[in-house]
């Protein structure tokens, strides 16, 4: 409770430690770094990474840049000579990374790593550069440990103490340099210097590893470098690709329940990708690119309601990013009809609804391009279509009819008629086009006997979020009633 305290006074009230107060000798840091010992002595570990926060966020306030190296440099002094003991330890026997007390030390000292980052940020680089080098070397060590101890005994071994802090270290280690590349405000730097060795050390490993030895961690680091370093690393995209994208999918498409957290992962990651790097995935081979895509619509389909969102939003951006391009007709030519197909099937799948609005923009853009010209090559295949005036949009009008009367052969041709009308000439007013295909929802499932309140949930959400703002608000504007920690940051600090 104290240290929970202690945490948020120095959010609200960081700049107050850094500065020399009237009465005092030295700023209050310093104080707390030089009795840091006698502070935390008998704190758990848990307590002990919460006080860590805690200064972090006072040296955070300190602008000038060399009083607040130095006041880094003194903040770790106590983790780093544990750290240098192990490390000149393992560097004269290896063997001790197989020692359980060891390795567990070695998993509290990055999360206290992982704290203090969380809090300084970029400035952070000063400490994370000393122990960098040291830190992949001993997850590769532990890496190899693990991967000899699962060849020996079996998938079970992952449950063993010992194996498990092998694979804490290793996840603590991959979320140090997750948070930090968040906060870095320096990307050729992160690029030049850190992004190579963590490749080397990480990549190689996750491909070569027993799926339950993986860490989920490889995938959502590498979507974070990818999100803030975007096309800055994008000459590393295909490679960390080939080494993550089949090994993972070969995990977590056997069924919908395995691997939760590398399932969210691996879509998070292509996201990353499609957003900031997507030409990446025209120099990978076309069979891999099928598999991209694959996955993609597997996601839209899926019952864990963030991967199939995140699956639809992968979708919208690809289809954006493919419209930008000049060599983009070969891929309609390949995907369009299969896409359009796929959506309709989730969007009129009842266990879908809440995605209801990406499914509209996404139709609403997919029938632009054809009625637009934004589709050139002949989505048909000529040698079987008689008419000489067929187009595209043509095309896929009768395609779409026939697509929905053989899915709802209880709607009359009139209806469906009606229904695939109403796509195309709606199609400039997203609104208007979402309620026309709620409108088509409703009937079919109507007739079916089903609810369909269900289709108004984007709506009620929306309300209730604006319920939430707005009440907020009016907590803010009087004094008292929100707790200090529950304010914003401005007009608490000095």
């Amino acid at each position: 409770m104290a240290c929970d305290t202690f945490i948020k006074i120095s959010q609200k009230c960081k700049r107050h430690f850094v500065v020399l107060q009237v009465g005092e000798v030295m700023p209050f840091i310093e104080e707390i770094l030089n009795n840091i010992s006698a502070i935390i002595c008998d704190l758990q570990p848990q307590q002990v990474h919460t006080f860590y926060e805690a200064v972090g966020y006072m040296i955070n306030a300190q602008t000038d840049g060399m009083a607040r190296e130095r006041l880094i440099e003194k903040y770790m002094s106590l983790p780093n000579q544990i750290w240098d003991g192990v490390i000149a330890a393992a560097t004269k026997n290896v063997e001790v990374l197989k020692d359980h007390e060891t390795v567990k030390q070695l998993g509290n000292i990055l999360k206290t790593n992982v704290r203090g980052c969380k809090a300084i940020g970029h400035p952070f680089v000063v400490q994370l550069g000393r122990i960098y080098l040291d830190m992949l070397n001993v997850y590769k060590v532990l890496s190899e440990n693990i991967s000899a101890a699962v060849a020996s005994a079996g998938a079970v071994v992952t449950k063993t103490p010992l194996v498990r802090a092998m694979r804490t270290v290793k996840k603590e280690a991959l979320k140090l340099i997750s948070t930090w590349v968040e906060r870095s405000n320096d990307p050729k730097m992160v690029c030049e210097s850190f992004i190579p060795p963590l490749l080397d050390a990480v990549l190689g490993d996750y491909q070569r590893n027993v799926p339950v030895a993986r860490e989920p961690e490889v995938l959502s680091t590498m979507a974070t470098t990818v999100n803030k370093l975007e096309d800055n690393i994008f000459g590393e995209v295909p490679h960390i690709l080939d080494a993550v994208f089949e090994c993972t999918l070969s995990m977590i498409n056997k069924d919908l329940e395995e691997y939760p957290e590398h399932r969210t992962n691996f879509f998070v990651l292509l996201q990353a990708i499609t957003s900031h790097c997507f030409e990446a995935f025209l120099q990978i081979p076309p069979q891999q690119f099928k598999l991209v895509m694959d996955s993609i619509i597997w996601a839209l389909k899926h019952t864990m309601r963030n991967v199939a969102d995140t699956g639809l939003s992968i979708l919208h951006t690809l289809l954006m990013r493919v419209r930008m391009l000049d060599a983009d007709q070969s891929f309609y030519q390949t995907y369009y009809l299969e896409l359009l197909q796929h959506v309709f099937s989730v969007a009129t799948d009842t266990s879908h609804t809440a995605g209801l609005t990406m499914h509209a923009t996404i139709l609403c853009h997919m029938f632009q391009l054809v009625e637009n010209g934004g589709i050139v090559a002949p989505l048909f295949s000529p040698a079987q279509v008689t008419d000489p005036s067929m187009t595209n949009q043509l095309f896929v009008h009768q395609y779409l009819q026939q697509l929905l009367k053989q899915a709802f052969p209880h709607l009359q041709d009139v209806q469906v008629q009606l229904v695939v009308n109403g796509l195309f000439s709606l199609n400039t007013d997203i609104v208007q086009f979402k309620e026309h295909l709620r409108d088509f929802l409703v009937m079919i499932r109507e007739f079916a006997g089903e609810e369909t309140t269900d289709l108004f949930l984007d709506e009620r959400e929306q309300q209730l979020r604006e319920a939430a703002d707005a009440k907020r608000k009016q907590q803010m504007a009087v004094p008292g009633i929100l707790n200090p920690h529950e304010l914003p940051d401005e007009g608490m600090q000095a």
